[in-house]
């Protein structure tokens, strides 16, 4: 496993960009991330970060495989010092933004699948 770690909590906000497909992402974070952050995010344990994700990876969140398609030039450096980036359920071959890991599976990502505790998950 390349990198693993839990979902403790999530900020108000931190959910409603799954509403627009034209958005379609979340935002994760370390769970010690300065409240103007956290309101927006889904927080985490700090994750077992064994090895950096590769595009064609598999990546589970909250028990939903995706496959990694595309990853922006800042989002492994914010992943492994702050847990930090955005996961975009859009998929496409080139990151939306910097920080952003695209991702693509047969099923979408909806609100009611992150729950406490659920884990995000790299193989």
């Amino acid at each position: 496993m390349k990198y693993y770690c839990e979902i403790t909590s999530w900020g108000e906000e931190s959910l409603l960009f799954l509403d627009d497909p034209n958005s379609n992402f979340i935002i994760i974070f370390n769970n010690n991330a300065p409240p103007e952050l956290a309101s927006f995010s889904v927080l985490h344990t700090p994750a077992n970060y064994n090895e950096d994700p590769a595009v064609g990876d598999t990546m589970i969140v909250c028990d939903k495989a995706f496959t990694i398609t595309a990853i922006g030039d800042e989002a492994l450096h914010t992943l492994k010092e702050l847990g930090h980036c955005t996961l975009s359920f859009r998929g496409g071959e080139t990151a939306e933004r910097p920080g952003c890991i695209m991702l693509q599976g047969d099923v979408p990502f909806v609100k009611d699948d992150v729950k406490m505790g659920a884990t995000i998950e790299v193989h």
